[in-house]
């Protein structure tokens, strides 16, 4: 991976509370992973940011050395990764993320 884009996932990564680099838009995913958690983050109606991979193919491979994970989508919250769809998913099924939304400080659009 090119500094470039090691520096733009970065910036993209320390300038949004939540972010998730998915196939597609938050309002038009491209694949069912990808539609599956930016669901889970719209009930949980919580702000992010999606980035879309398939626009760019230097982040779309960066982004997984750059996090050592295979698949998309992945979620970072307040720079840290939290992980793709299986890991979010159960999190979200046990009630884990979104006490980890509110241990982060993250504001949720209702309150």
């Amino acid at each position: 991976m090119d500094d470039n884009t090691k520096n733009l996932i970065q910036n993209y990564i320390e300038n949004n509370e939540i972010c998730l680099f998915m196939k597609g838009t938050p309002d038009a995913p491209q694949c069912g992973f990808s539609m599956a958690v930016t669901n889970i983050l719209k009930i949980l109606e919580v702000n992010f940011k999606g980035i879309n991979v398939l626009e760019d193919q230097n982040i779309r491979e960066g982004i997984k050395v750059f996090s050592d994970w295979p698949t998309i989508p992945q979620l970072y919250v307040k720079k840290e990764f939290l992980g793709g769809c299986d890991i979010i998913k159960e999190m979200y099924e046990s009630g884990e993320l979104k006490k980890f939304f509110e241990n982060k400080g993250i504001n949720f659009k209702n309150n």
